[in-house]
């Protein structure tokens, strides 16, 4: 468990896998019993964060290449944990982040082609000892998951961000590194199918996380909050 008395759920997928459906069912549920939830994302989830998050899903940084996004990410994710992940979990609280240290992984790693050792690196000071117990990869077929993303977004015709753009190969190429993080480490990933239907998907992350909820305090009755 990451430090403190809480616990740090994060949720990771590609696009249009559920994700942000998903945190908000689970943090009512667990809201319903008595725990505190933060709800935060990334890129964001503080201050600093958030207006990193602009540049990046703009598109802005990309001229400048995918070691430098890899970077900001890193610095975004560094000031969110610092700033709003830690101070939570030391206060009893269930974190749940939509995305987290896998997606650099993911996104800027394995697609972006940068060493994984750069990653690696990137990854451990910006998390600076505080990881997920648990992250749930909600896993689903690439040109499924983009579609769903468009209707999302309002539109068949909306216009994509800096990473929905892509080819649908390369969202595929990710979703498969998603699932060889989840084999490399499956005491700490938990693989569910998306395409299922939406409360079959959340019984089955309320039972990924039940487990560690022993020693989380239960005798709040506070809604969900979001990070700012």
């Amino acid at each position: 468990m990451a430090e403190g008395s809480g616990l740090f759920v994060s949720f990771e997928g590609g696009e249009g896998a559920g994700k942000s459906t998903q945190i908000r069912l689970l943090a009512d549920s667990l809201s319903s019993r008595g725990h505190e939830v933060l709800i935060t994302r990334e890129p964001g989830g503080s201050a600093g964060a958030e207006a990193v998050r602009h540049v990046l899903l703009s598109g802005a940084a990309e001229e400048f290449g995918t070691r430098m996004e890899a970077i900001l990410f890193a610095a975004a994710r560094s000031d969110h944990v610092e700033q709003v992940i830690r101070p939570a979990l030391d206060k009893g609280v269930v974190v749940l982040c939509d995305r987290f240290m896998d997606s650099s992984r993911v996104y800027q790693g394995v697609t972006g082609n940068l060493d994984a050792d750069f990653i690696e690196t990137l990854v451990r000071i910006a998390v600076n000892g505080t990881y997920p117990s648990r992250t749930i990869i909600l896993d689903i077929p690439a040109e499924i998951g983009l579609k769903r993303a468009r209707v999302r977004a309002g539109s068949d015709t909306a216009e994509p961000d800096r990473f929905e753009k892509e080819k649908t190969e390369t969202h595929e190429k990710r979703r498969e590194a998603f699932l060889d993080i989840a084999a490399a480490e499956p005491e700490r990933c938990k693989v569910i199918d998306a395409t299922q239907a939406q409360g079959v998907i959340a019984g089955e992350v309320l039972a990924a996380v039940e487990p560690l909820l022993g020693t989380v305090p239960a005798d709040r009755h506070k809604e969900p909050e979001a990070a700012q």
